[in-house]
C-alpha cells in the first residue's frame, strides 16, 4: 500500500500533463520541466504504481489501462487541491493573470469570443482566455474536474448536473445572396422549399436539431451541401444562390457588409436558448464569479 507520506504531489501534476498532452515534451513545455525531468518523474509515477502508465507510439504516448483507471481520481484530486489554495485568495482582475478555459462551438467562437476578448482587454489585461471545442459527453465531468471553467452555448442537457445562466434567446433565420428576382419582405414556404440549402451537420453543435425542427413543420430542405462547420458558410452562399439557415445573431455577423437577404423561417421552428455552465464546486470562486458575471453582463440580452 502506498503511503500518502512518501508521495510527491507534484508527480501528479506530471501524470496530468503526459495524459492530456500524449507527449513528454509537451507536458514538460506545459510545466516548465525539461524532458529529461519529465522522464524522471514517469519513471517514478511507474515505479510508485507498478505499471508502465503511458506506452510510446508513432507519435504519441498511450495510457495504460492503469493510467485510464487513475485519471478521474486524479484530475479530481489535483481539482480540490487548487480549489484549497484558491480559497481566500482575493481576486484582483486588474492584476491578476489567472487563466480561464471555456468551451463552445464553432460558431460560439464567431460570435461570443470577440465580444469576450474586448471586455477583457479593457477590465482586466492580464486575464487569459482558453477556448476550447469539448465533446458534451465531456463537459460536465471537465467542469467538476476544473479542466473547464465555463461552457457556453445551447446544452440543455447539462441543466440538471450544473448551475447555469440563461443568456438569450433568439430565432432561427435564412440567409441568401441578395439578386433579382428575390421574395420581398417575407419567404413563403414554397420559396424555401423552391430553394437548395447548405446543411450544417456539427457533430458537437445543437445546430444540428435544426434539421428535425424543420421537418416537424413540414419543411423537407433540398440539400446542396453538408459541411462539418460554419466558417466557410458566408464565402459559399455569395458564391451560390443557395440559403442557410442559422440563428438570427449570426446572420447579421454574416451580413456586416449588407450581401444578404435574411428572412424569417417560413414555419414555427423553436428558438435557441443559450446558456453559460459551470459546476458547484467553484460557485463561491472569487475569479470564477467575476468571469462568470463578466459573461452574462457582455452576452446577456436586455
Amino acid at each position: 500500500m502506498l503511503d500518502f507520506n512518501d508521495v510527491d504531489l507534484n508527480l501528479l501534476r506530471v501524470f496530468q500533463a503526459i495524459l492530456e498532452e500524449r507527449s513528454l515534451t509537451r507536458a514538460g513545455q506545459r510545466l516548465g520541466l525539461s524532458q529529461p525531468a519529465v522522464s524522471y518523474s514517469l519513471g517514478r509515477l511507474r515505479a510508485l504504481f507498478d505499471d508502465p502508465l503511458f506506452v510510446r507510439t508513432t507519435g504519441s504516448m498511450l495510457p495504460t489501462p492503469t493510467a485510464s483507471q487513475l485519471a478521474t481520481p486524479v484530475n479530481r484530486a489535483l481539482a480540490s487541491i487548487r480549489e484549497v489554495l484558491r480559497h481566500g485568495n482575493h481576486f484582483d482582475p486588474a492584476a491578476s493573470s489567472r487563466e480561464f478555459h471555456l468551451s463552445m462551438s464553432d460558431l460560439g467562437e464567431l460570435v461570443f469570443l470577440p465580444l469576450l476578448c474586448e471586455r477583457l482587454q479593457r477590465s482586466a489585461p492580464g486575464v487569459r482566455m482558453t477556448a476550447q471545442q469539448v465533446p458534451l459527453a465531456d463537459v460536465e465531468d471537465k467542469l467538476r474536474l476544473g479542466q473547464l471553467d465555463f461552457a457556453i452555448g445551447n446544452m440543455p442537457a447539462l441543466k440538471a448536473a450544473t448551475h447555469h445562466a440563461v443568456l438569450f434567446h433568439e430565432p432561427y433565420v435564412c440567409l441568401t445572396r441578395k439578386r433579382p428576382k428575390l421574395p420581398k419582405g417575407t419567404l413563403t414556404r414554397d420559396a424555401f422549399l423552391a430553394m437548395r440549402h447548405v446543411q450544417v451537420e456539427s457533430s458537437e453543435s445543437s445546430h444540428r436539431n435544426i434539421e428535425p425542427s424543420l421537418q416537424a413543420a413540414g419543411l423537407y430542405r433540398d440539400i446542396a451541401l453538408r459541411v462539418p462547420h460554419f466558417t466557410v458558410v458566408p464565402q459559399i452562399i455569395q458564391r451560390t444562390d443557395w440559403m442557410v439557415t442559422v440563428p438570427q445573431r449570426v446572420a447579421k455577423l454574416f451580413n456586416e457588409r449588407g450581401d444578404f437577404a435574411i428572412y424569417r423561417i417560413p414555419a414555427d421552428v423553436p428558438e435557441v436558448e443559450v446558456t453559460v455552465h459551470w459546476h458547484e464546486t467553484f460557485d463561491t470562486d472569487e475569479g470564477n464569479r467575476w468571469f462568470r458575471a463578466l459573461i452574462i453582463d457582455t452576452l446577456r440580452e436586455d
